[in-house]
């Protein structure tokens, strides 16, 4: 997916308060064949000369401005340009190569400006009818794992075999979600609402192997069927969690603008989330899937799921 930045190229990065941004540019060259040559200060730049680009052959030049007004350095870029050396956004750049959209370091302009963020009619329409269709091939090929599953959570513990909870969807609209039982009843009752967590306490026997095949998420399909999720999406989260972390997290509710999914980008990338950073790196995967949301990128990602599923990555 992210080809077109994995050329081998010679780079040189430019900016301002670059300290800031030494994780994402250590991201950026462990996630791809970029040959960082050197980073330098905006206001450094009349004193690299063509000539030394051309010395060192500069391929590429990433432009790392957090504020461009009163920074930008026309002339120098002007110049670069005109020799045939490419001029990238440090935010562009970051996205295509690790998937993700560096949430701390964009603007509401960015979105607005953006060439993404657009769902069409027709885009949708195709959407639904592809879950339609998966959705009843899932549940025609699972319903005798489906079967088998339900007696043996009737085995295992007291309750009830199927679970629903409330969980935001699009625009924010509540719906009941349906999952197969894999917690013991009861299991918040003293605590209140807790994410889930690895080894979680409160998970049965047979809840451990459901989770390791996500086989407790067969059952989204019939909130797929009935319109409240997408197969493929930003997972739904509660309304107690959306309210803490809307205001915790810049473009948390973004999220929102889409059905949720039973798997998704962010799925498949970075697995549950425990705590708040695990939800940062979250939503960042989340916006990339919304802003570039197509039904081949939907199969991609279920291709990603199934790898996951079977190796027991992620999720």
């Amino acid at each position: 997916m992210f080809n077109k930045f994995f050329v081998s190229k010679n780079v040189l990065i430019v900016g301002k308060s670059l300290h800031t941004y030494t994780k994402l540019v250590e991201d950026i060259i462990s996630k791809s064949s970029y040959n960082l040559l050197d980073v330098v200060d905006v206001d450094e730049c009349k004193n690299i000369s063509i000539e030394e680009l051309k010395r060192k052959n500069i391929k590429k030049i990433i432009l790392a401005l957090d504020e461009r007004r009163g920074n930008f350095p026309t002339r120098f870029l002007l110049d670069v340009k005109l020799q045939g050396i490419d001029i990238v956004d440090f935010n562009d750049v970051y996205e295509e190569v690790t998937g993700k959209i560096a949430i701390d370091r964009i603007y509401p302009s960015n979105i607005i400006f953006s060439k993404g963020f657009k769902t069409t009619i027709l885009k949708s329409m195709l959407k639904r009818v592809f879950d339609i269709f998966l959705s009843i091939v899932v549940l025609i090929v699972f319903f005798p794992i489906c079967l088998f599953t339900a007696i043996l959570i009737k085995i295992d513990s007291k309750g009830s075999v199927f679970y629903t909870q409330k969980r935001m969807g699009k625009a924010g609209i509540e719906f009941d979600i349906f999952k197969f039982r894999s917690m013991r009843i009861y299991s918040e009752t003293e605590s209140g609402p807790i994410w889930a967590q690895k080894n979680d306490p409160r998970i049965t026997k047979v809840g451990k192997i459901m989770r390791k095949f996500r086989i407790d998420e067969i059952p989204q399909v019939i909130n797929v069927l009935k319109g409240d999720m997408s197969f493929v999406g930003p997972r739904p989260e509660r309304k107690f969690f959306v309210e803490q972390l809307k205001d915790q997290i810049p473009y948390y509710i973004e999220r929102l603008i889409v059905k949720p999914g039973i798997t998704g980008w962010a799925t498949v990338k970075s697995g549950y989330c425990y705590t708040v950073d695990n939800n940062i790196e979250k939503i960042q995967y989340d916006l990339y899937y919304i802003k570039h949301l197509s039904i081949l990128f939907d199969i991609k990602i279920l291709f990603y799921t199934i790898k996951v599923i079977l190796f027991g990555e992620g999720m």
